[in-house]
């Protein structure tokens, strides 16, 4: 499956209504207790905010999505959903590859707030060649081969 990573920041949620759609249906299959706000209000927040969400793009639709903000150095990752229909396909490994693979690029690591990854994300994340390196209130997320996670 060809997935290509694509960024949604504020202006280009406003700006495509076919983003805007897509990243509201992707947080509509999240399980209701992963959203502290309405779809519509969490992703606007999170724009409103500075954030950005890297989303996996196929045959332009956005199939998958996780909430990013950037510090110089570090990009911090958090609510990571793929849409239900798509699951199980390799979309949510696509797209943590291309995200880990662009914050390389910047030289950046890649953090998960402690308090925001429970017991299924870090058995994902194992499963998807990662390494959770304990840093304080935060996770440093390492692929365990040098080549990265494919």
């Amino acid at each position: 499956m060809p997935v290509t990573l694509e960024e949604i920041d504020h202006a280009r949620w406003t700006a495509d209504a076919q983003a805007n759609v897509d990243l509201s249906r992707i947080y509509q299959d999240a399980p209701p207790d992963r959203l502290p706000l309405a779809v519509e209000d969490f992703v606007r927040a999170h724009l409103e905010s500075g954030g950005v969400f890297c989303c996996a793009l196929f045959n332009d639709r956005l199939l998958g999505a996780v909430r990013v903000y950037k510090e110089p150095g570090a990009w911090w990752l958090s609510h990571f959903c793929v849409r239900k229909t798509t699951r199980r396909r390799g979309v949510g490994s696509r797209l943590l590859a291309l995200v880990a693979e662009t914050a390389r690029e910047g030289n950046s690591a890649l953090r998960v707030e402690a308090s925001h990854l429970q017991m299924e994300d870090q058995l994902l994340l194992a499963r998807l060649g990662y390494r959770l390196e304990v840093s304080g209130s935060y996770f440093e997320l390492n692929p365990l081969a040098s080549g990265g996670c494919q």
